[in-house]
């Protein structure tokens, strides 16, 4: 049974916005009296307010991280997501040590070798050799443990030519790559990496996964890695943290993490534009789009086994118009589950006058899976043929199962695999 390597305990971290300081003299030594000397609870703190930036605050003290619980054992390779400024980037600075927190404890039984932000840890004026031994005393590494590593690492890299010149002159991409090379090859137990590899190419973020599935999952170290790419949590992590506005949504197995995240960013099951914001081409404009359940209600969660309506409405701006419409259904990973073409609409014979129309088209039930889900709507013309409109994510949706005996599912409480579900007959 892996053992806790991390164990974070009522974590917060509080960020005053504008002005460092109470604003006078006479609050600042009141404030340094009641912490520092008596030890007692920082009464301005008492007026933060909820990280959540959409929103307009009336007090200067944010609270990035607000009580923040959980356990990492050994070995686990954890995705850590959520919308930008919900705390991610604040909470590996915390675990790395690179910031103190406001209240809370972090207790950490290893090394730990952080990846954070594009030249967090080299000093500019050293060259990449130099910089590789540097990290690796600040690790506790002695001078032969590096030595032994240093091919490994060069290699890895790929700067094998600029190893000798100083890193202030690198490019990004090679600060990054001798970055993660460093981090990924010395001997710590655990391996914090923040959303930085999006700034390599696709070759060396293909590579970059690959070496921390090898030390998780072959060495048995620990892996921390912040993305908004779900595709490369899914394939590197067992277990995610959802963070949202500085808090814990979500704790535990990394699938249903990904879903909570993605339902949560999911569209509206309803949008209407007026004509003159409407997504539109010349001929076409898209009005409104509405998904609605078994009652003509707009919904956007709906039973699996029940049928899903989408209801479009646009307006034809020109006179006799030939054309067919498009739906595309994208569940909540990017993958395309279908695309349907209203091929015997009769707008490919009989020429539209301008003016305001509707269509629909049904999905069945017991056809999804459960997901989170958007669609898109395009219009195309035939002879030649040509996509003339074409509108991304106009509306989501989520499809949840029932629970209950007489269900498919049945007594069975996991989720099902796969991007479709249908009720096929056996015999």
């Amino acid at each position: 049974m892996s053992k806790p390597i991390i164990h974070v305990e009522n974590l917060s971290k509080a960020y005053q916005i504008g002005q460092i300081g109470t604003g006078t003299i006479s609050r600042d030594i009141e404030r340094f009296w009641i912490t520092k000397i008596r030890g007692k609870e920082d009464p301005f703190l008492k007026i933060g307010e909820t990280n959540d930036r959409s929103v307009k605050g009336s007090s200067d003290i944010v609270w990035s991280l607000k009580d923040i619980n959980f356990e990492i054992n050994q070995g686990d390779a954890v995705g850590i997501i959520g919308k930008n400024g919900a705390g991610k980037s604040t909470l590996l600075k915390l675990l790395s040590r690179v910031t103190s927190p406001t209240t809370g404890e972090i207790k950490v039984k290893g090394r730990i070798a952080s990846l954070l932000e594009v030249g967090t840890g080299f000093h500019p004026e050293l060259s990449g050799r130099e910089n590789i031994y540097l990290n690796g005393a600040i690790l506790g590494m002695r001078k032969k443990e590096i030595t032994r590593k240093l091919d490994e690492i060069i290699d890895f890299s790929g700067v094998e030519r600029y190893i000798d010149t100083p890193v202030k002159r690198y490019s990004s991409g090679m600060y990054v790559r001798l970055a993660f090379a460093v981090a990924a090859h010395l001997e710590s137990e655990i391996l914090i990496v923040d959303e930085v590899l999006a700034v390599g190419d696709a070759d060396f973020q293909k590579k970059c996964l690959g070496k921390m599935g090898e030390i998780s999952k072959g060495e048995g170290r620990t892996v921390l890695f912040v993305s908004h790419n779900m595709g490369a949590i899914k394939n590197l992590c067992n277990q995610g943290i959802l963070l949202q506005n500085g808090q814990i949504s979500y704790a535990g197995d990394v699938d249903n993490a990904i879903d909570q995240y993605l339902k949560n960013a999911n569209s509206s099951a309803s949008r209407t534009w007026d004509l003159p914001v409407a997504p539109k081409s010349n001929s076409f404009a898209l009005l409104g789009v509405n998904v609605l359940n078994q009652a003509g209600e707009t919904s956007v969660n709906h039973l699996i086994s029940n049928d899903i309506e989408i209801e479009f409405t646009y307006q034809v701006l020109e006179d006799n118009q030939l054309f067919t419409l498009g739906f595309n259904l994208f569940n909540n990973h990017g993958v395309h589950i279908l695309s349907s073409h209203d091929k015997d609409s009769p707008t490919l014979k009989q020429p539209l006058a301008k003016g305001i129309y509707k269509r629909k088209i049904r999905i069945p039930g017991n056809f999804l899976a459960e997901a989170g889900y958007n669609c898109s709507f395009a219009v195309m013309r035939y002879d030649p043929f040509h996509v003339e409109f074409h509108e991304m994510e106009i509306a989501g949706f989520n499809v949840i199962d029932e629970m209950g005996a007489n269900t498919v599912r049945g007594n069975y409480s996991g989720k099902f695999p796969g991007v479709v579900r249908p009720l096929l007959n056996w015999k």
